[in-house]
Formats: structure tokens, C-alpha cells, sequence
């Protein structure tokens, strides 16, 4: 990815394949086991892979026959990561409009129309401690659980241990539209501050009230894949389907005070997977 793939998770397609350490950036670094490049099809798609994400949220339809167990809810888990992504990378309910007018640029939410000109002020005229994120703009964050025992930090490192190779991850995720407005919802409120549960490392909390999260297999995300450049990575997704306003005064905060995660800019977004062949189906 351009700065951290993102989503990293357990095992290829049906043969586990060890997470190794990341790059600079967090990119996800499949063990060198002289396997081929992915396969593509006249199309341009690949195969022999489990299903892709982000995706369209709002649709249940999927033909990759792909399984892998479900990871377990995110309060039996260790959060290991949390990070950024500008312009939501699934498309839902309440995040449809295209970006740029195209599914490459992901997705804004539907409220970003009606801002008022005061959410849309930047109280720092563009120079915010986290780069990448502005008034007005729609982020997607994730917050990353893993079965391994480790303690929070920068990329995929912290997701992993020497003996603790395959994790199962799990990705929480929340849209959300950033307002120059303190009266919104405050970032510190879902960040990590050494908040401890059952021994398990947790984020002060996850968001409620945006409504039922949509869950499903997937992979990981970021630039560096496609539909024709799949993910090798097995990733339980749990995708929030309603924005909610976040102040952009605590994002930017959060930077500019440090954080475990190192995070200081957002990253960039993955094009939708669209293809029902790289779809899991999603049942309730």
C-alpha cells in the first residue's frame, strides 16, 4: 500500500502463508514461497483467491466459494492497529456518492453536500498535524484486532510476533465525515490510551448508533491491489452503514499529541471490488 495496506491478515486462499514483517510503509509481505503471481483471466481478474474487499455493503450477493472461520467478536481480540483511510473505501447506505465521480476515488458521505460553511472552516488553513484529512472530507477508519498477544503499535508489525505467525484479524470499521463543529463526536472517545479489558488490549470504545455492522469475509484493502492484483489475506470485516460527523479538532489532535500508532496521515483507498467472483456472499 502507499502507506499501509492496510488489513493484514491470516492465510492465502485455502494454504496458510506466514505474515512476515511489513515494510516503511505496513505493507502486508506474504512469505517468499516462489509462488506465482496471481492468475488473472481473460478479463483481467484473478484467480484461485478468496474474497476481496472493500465492497458494496449494501449488496449480499457474492460467488467466491472461498471459507475461513469468522473471527471472534473484537472484545475477545487484542487491537493491535488503527489507522485512516481518506474517502471510504466500501460503498454503503449512508457513504454512496463517488469521489471524484468514480469508484476509484472511493466514497463520500451522503451528508457532505449539506455541510454548512462553518464545518467546512479549517481552523489550521491546511497545515493540521494529520496530513491527508481536511474539514469536509470523509474518512474510513479501522481499527485492528488480532488473536495474537502483542501490544498496539505502527503497521503490521504490531499484529504479529515470532510465535505468533497466522493471526486471525478482524477490522472494525466506521465512516466518517469529518466538521470543523467540537460539539461533534470526539475521536479520542474510539482512540487507544492504554485501555486494558479482560487482559486484552481495547480502544476506549467503537462506535454505536450507525447502525448494525454488516459482517463478512474478506481481505485486506489499500492502492496496491485490484481486481486484478488480489490480496492473499483471510480478514473478518465488521463495516458500520451510516456516517456519523467526527470533530476535526480531535483527529487532528490526535496526531499532533502522538499516538502508539505512530498514525500522522491518512491513507489511500482501494477500488471497489465489484466482480461476484470475488464477493463472499453475506448471510445473517
Amino acid at each position: 500500500m502507499v502507506r499501509k495496506l492496510f488489513l493484514w491478515v491470516v492465510a492465502c486462499a485455502t494454504t496458510a502463508t506466514p505474515l512476515m514483517a511489513s515494510d516503511s510503509h505496513g505493507t502486508a509481505k506474504p512469505a517468499d514461497n516462489g509462488r506465482a503471481p496471481a492468475a488473472q483471466s481473460a478479463e483481467g481478474i484473478c484467480q484461485g483467491f478468496g474474497p476481496q474487499t472493500p465492497r458494496d455493503i449494501g449488496s449480499f450477493i457474492g460467488e467466491n466459494a472461498a471459507s475461513f472461520a469468522m473471527a471472534p467478536p473484537s472484545a475477545a481480540m487484542n487491537l493491535c492497529n488503527i489507522h485512516t483511510h481518506t474517502n471510504a473505501e466500501h460503498r454503503g447506505p449512508g457513504f454512496s456518492i463517488p469521489a471524484g465521480g468514480s469508484k476509484q476515488g472511493g466514497y463520500l458521505c451522503n451528508e457532505t453536500r449539506d455541510l454548512t460553511i462553518a464545518e467546512q472552516i479549517d481552523p489550521t488553513g491546511g497545515h493540521g498535524a494529520f496530513e491527508g484529512i481536511h474539514p469536509g472530507d470523509t474518512i474510513e477508519v479501522h481499527w485492528v484486532f488480532t488473536s495474537c498477544n502483542i501490544s498496539p503499535g505502527p503497521g503490521l508489525g504490531s499484529c504479529v510476533s515470532e510465535s505468533c505467525a497466522n493471526p486471525t484479524l478482524r477490522v472494525e470499521s466506521q465512516v466518517f465525515l469529518v466538521v470543523n463543529d467540537d460539539n461533534a463526536l470526539n475521536f479520542h472517545d474510539f482512540a487507544y490510551a492504554g485501555h486494558m479489558a479482560n487482559g486484552l488490549h481495547q480502544p476506549q470504545s467503537l462506535p454505536t448508533g450507525t447502525g448494525n455492522p454488516i459482517v463478512f469475509r474478506g481481505s485486506t484493502t489499500g492502492p496496491s491491489y485490484t481486481e486484478a492484483t488480489c490480496s492473499p489475506y483471510q480478514v473478518t470485516w465488521s463495516v458500520r452503514p451510516s456516517c456519523a460527523k467526527v470533530s476535526y479538532s480531535s483527529i487532528n489532535s490526535w496526531a499532533a499529541n502522538g499516538n502508539v500508532f505512530g498514525e500522522i496521515h491518512s491513507d489511500g483507498v482501494r477500488e471497489l471490488a465489484t466482480s461476484p467472483e470475488l464477493l463472499a456472499p453475506i448471510n445473517f
